[in-house]
């Protein structure tokens, strides 16, 4: 399951998961509450993957403090292995304004050239919050796409790259083939149910439940 930019009621409810298929692994893309991610820990026996968005909203803020979500991986600017594939993760989005969780050209060179070291050997999927640049990107300055992650993109191609920041008032589809690595980039947004196979040694992501 993906999901990001927000809580989806199906999913955040007292009868989740039922109605849904057996679930291997949960990739959060960004701007999702503290509180849902510990809710989809507690609730699942699956990984749950996320990168931070750009609303630095995964703090939780309870009697001890203000603290990140328990029981969850943050993959941002690592490499993780779960549920048999290896993640890339990068939170943030390019700088449009002061605030937290955003980058300047500089740092997104520095911060992804480090990541693709890391991933020098290959991985299947990236999990980030801003799009590459491309179909997703957003038709505002906030939510344009970074050259940067398209350049993460086109040197370790990952089979899978999965996303958030970009809404439905953008109207887009909700995926597509990048042509120059041959990866499929889906949009996250609200939640969704892929399922991975497979082919000419591609990750195809199926969308399910949640489109």
């Amino acid at each position: 399951m993906v999901i990001a930019d927000m809580v989806h009621p199906y999913v955040y409810r007292s009868g989740f998961p039922q109605g849904l298929p057996p679930l291997d692994l949960v990739l959060s893309a960004g701007d999702i509450p503290g509180y849902f991610l510990e809710f989809l820990a507690s609730t699942l026996t699956v990984p749950v993957v996320y990168v931070p968005g750009n609303h630095d909203d995964e703090y939780i803020n309870e009697g001890s403090g203000r603290h990140l979500p328990q029981g969850v991986i943050n993959a941002d600017g690592r490499v993780v292995s779960e549920a048999g594939l290896k993640i890339a993760g990068w939170g943030g989005v390019p700088r449009y304004r002061d605030g937290e969780n955003q980058y300047t050209p500089a740092q997104a060179r520095w911060g992804l050239g480090k990541l693709a070291w890391q991933a020098r050997g290959g991985v299947d999927i990236f999990l980030t919050h801003a799009p590459p640049t491309g179909p997703h990107a957003g038709s505002d300055y906030a939510h344009r796409g970074c050259e940067f992650i398209s350049g993460f993109i086109s040197k370790r191609r990952p089979r899978l790259v999965v996303h958030g920041h970009i809404h439905e008032y953008e109207g887009k589809k909700v995926s597509y083939t990048d042509e120059a690595s041959g990866a499929q980039v889906f949009n996250a947004y609200g939640y969704h149910i892929l399922e991975l196979a497979q082919q000419d040694e591609r990750l195809l992501a199926k969308v399910g439940a949640g489109d």
